[in-house]
Order: C-alpha cells, then sequence, then structure tokens
C-alpha cells in the first residue's frame, strides 16, 4: 500500500500519520534515507538504547552489567585513551625532527 505526500517550494514533507507510527516516529527523530535498486526507503535514524536489549544474546561468559557498571568501564576506556593520546604526543615533542635536507635536528620549546 502506497502513502502520498506533497512536496513544498522549500523541500519539505509532511510525513503521512500511517508511516510515522509504522516507524514510530516522534517530532525530533532523524530518518535517513537509502537509494537501493533504484528505490527510495526511508529508515528512521533514532532509536532508545533499550531497543537493543538482547540484541546480541548472552554473554559468551556469562557476565552481565548493569548499565552503571558499562558507563564506568567506557569511562575508563575513554580516560586510558586520552592517557595513550598524551603519552604519544609527548613522546613525539621530544623525538628529533627530521629538517628538509634530511638530517635530524632537536626541536627547541619556545617560551
Amino acid at each position: 500500500m502506497g502513502y502520498g505526500a506533497k512536496l513544498t517550494s522549500k523541500g519539505q514533507t509532511t510525513i503521512p500519520i500511517e508511516i510515522r507510527k509504522y516507524l514510530n516516529l516522534s517530532p525530533g527523530d532523524q530518518m535517513d534515507f537509502v537509494i537501493e535498486n533504484g528505490e527510495v526507503k526511508i529508515r528512521a535514524k533514532t532509536r532508545s538504547v533499550m531497543e537493543f536489549a538482547g540484541i546480541l544474546g548472552h554473554a559468551p561468559n556469562g557476565v552481565r552489567l548493569t548499565i552503571e557498571e558499562m558507563s564506568e568501564a567506557a569511562a575508563e576506556a575513554a580516560a586510558e585513551d586520552d592517557r595513550r593520546i598524551m603519552r604519544d604526543w609527548h613522546r613525539y615533542k621530544r623525538a628529533p625532527q627530521i629538517s628538509d635536507d634530511g638530517r635530524s635536528e632537536t626541536v627547541r620549546k619556545r617560551s
């Protein structure tokens, strides 16, 4: 079954209520327009994380984490990544730089 809609001069349209209900769309939700095999498809982009609960099945080691534990693990991973980036940056700043003529030269920090 198809549903019609009108395009305005600004390129806007109203998505028919049946389609909004089917895609569970609310004001502010985002959508992707995808061209596949000569057809344009609309996919709802905004989804609650809770809709993905259980999508991967049970953890192979049987460990279950709470949202708080997952948030803590993500924060620790981000902090470790930041430490690694800073460590690499400091190594880069101390490393000898190669001049245009191919010779190594010491980089002096500007005060």
